[in-house]
């Protein structure tokens, strides 16, 4: 093996995978600091937490309806342009709120309308963008592509709210000054992506086409298997979602060691990824997803059995560094095991998958805790999540014993 290959850096090489790397990292920190900037206008105008929610459903609602849909033109159109035109899509909704601010917000129903642009945008970002990368970089650069992708993506996460937070210091209309730049940036970079090759769909468009991702994902059990063990796994072990209140009934900690809780499963995640970059996972492969999602299950358990900051800031570490292991092993999967021609609309599917167990999650682990209590609905959930690994070993054997990648076994 060459220095070359070792190092995982060496992808940067390939023009058009840092330049789409560029700005899909500047467009997720922009999205981050708008988050910040939203939330705060919002209570501010009504101190209403059911606000808070209908934030989050007015963007989900749109993508849920529109994500097959996405998929098939992820397929038939040139996916480049599909992402330029949906980062453009995010620009105009930023300065839309800019617009709002600088005129005086009197009312919120006009940013849950923009953020309902914003969902359907996303809808047709997310396939585009996950299929899209398989065709930028060499097959042998691919592993190395989808963990700097993930790392990158981590880093805008963690950074994006504590940028958003210091620069809402200077008013929300900065926060959308900033991420608006960061946005015409992306666009800008996301052009100068040369056309790549992609296999289009054939044949007319129709529900049958459209639906092609679900009958793939269905048949190809590994896949079916992968997105599955991620949707059931997370939506039981959405105990994130709770870290308001463990920070301040369990933990005894204020707002900045809230603040430090919600980053660490993001550092966790951005550091594995980076080390996947050099190391990337070539064999047992099966068991390293599993055993992925084992980490994350036992870390949710330690969350819910501390009451230490220090252990509870760990435990979420590794929680991350789990997911991390789980997603990279998932993603490269279902992108090598799909063909390029349906490949937007398996990774609608997949998207699909993450959402629903990400939103459900996170309403999950508020019933329960609301049900049995605050620290037995993480133990709950950490404990479901654990008999989830142990039920997909039985139920997908090919999964569990798959030692090499399918691309890999086949050459």
């Amino acid at each position: 093996m060459s220095d070359s290959s070792r190092n995982g850096f060496s992808v940067l090489r390939h023009r058009n995978f840092t330049l789409y790397l560029s700005a899909r990292t500047l467009a997720t920190l922009a999205v981050q600091m708008q988050n910040v900037a939203i939330g705060w206008q919002v209570y501010s105008l009504t101190h209403n937490v059911f606000d808070l929610g209908l934030i989050g459903l007015s963007q989900f609602l749109p993508f849920l309806l529109l994500i097959l849909i996405a998929g098939h033109a992820a397929d038939r159109y040139d996916r480049r342009n599909l992402i330029a035109l949906t980062l453009g899509a995010q620009l105009l909704c930023g300065l839309m709120l800019l617009g709002f601010t600088y005129t005086g917000l009197r009312a919120v129903w006009p940013v849950f309308a923009v953020l309902a642009v914003y969902g359907s945008a996303r809808a047709f970002m997310g396939p585009a963008t996950q299929a899209i990368l398989v065709n930028l970089v060499p097959q042998e650069s691919f592993s190395k592509a989808v963990a700097l992708s993930s790392s990158s993506f981590h880093v805008a996460v963690i950074m994006g709210p504590t940028l958003g937070g210091l620069f809402y210091l200077a008013g929300p209309k900065t926060v959308y000054m900033i991420s608006s730049t960061l946005l015409l940036l992306a666009v800008v970079m996301m052009c100068m992506v040369k056309s790549v090759k992609q296999a289009s769909a054939s044949g007319p468009a129709s529900w049958h086409t459209v639906l092609e991702g679900l009958r793939f994902v269905w048949n190809k059990k590994v896949v079916l298997g992968a997105i599955s063990l991620d949707l059931f796994a997370v939506l039981f072990g959405g105990a994130t979602a709770l870290l308001p209140a463990l920070a301040h009934d369990v933990l005894h900690v204020g707002p900045g060691g809230l603040g430090a809780l919600r980053s660490a499963p993001g550092i966790g995640a951005a550091l594995c990824s980076i080390v996947l970059a050099f190391f990337p996972i070539t064999r047992r492969v099966g068991a390293w997803m599993l055993g992925g999602v084992a980490v994350f299950g036992l870390g949710t358990l330690v969350l819910g059995a501390t009451t230490t900051f220090a252990i509870a800031l760990v435990s979420l570490f590794l929680m991350g560094a789990g997911d991390m292991i789980s997603v990279y092993v998932r993603h490269l999967l279902v992108q090598y095991e799909t063909p390029d021609e349906i490949r937007g609309r398996v990774s609608a599917v997949n998207s699909v998958f993450i959402g629903a167990s990400n939103e459900l999650g996170e309403f999950e682990s508020g019933l329960t805790a609301g049900w049995m209590g605050l620290t037995r609905a993480v133990l709950f959930g950490g404990a479901a999540t654990l008999a989830v690994v142990g039920a997909w070993t039985v139920l997908f054997p090919v999964l569990s014993r798959m030692d090499r990648f399918p691309h890999e076994e086949k050459k």
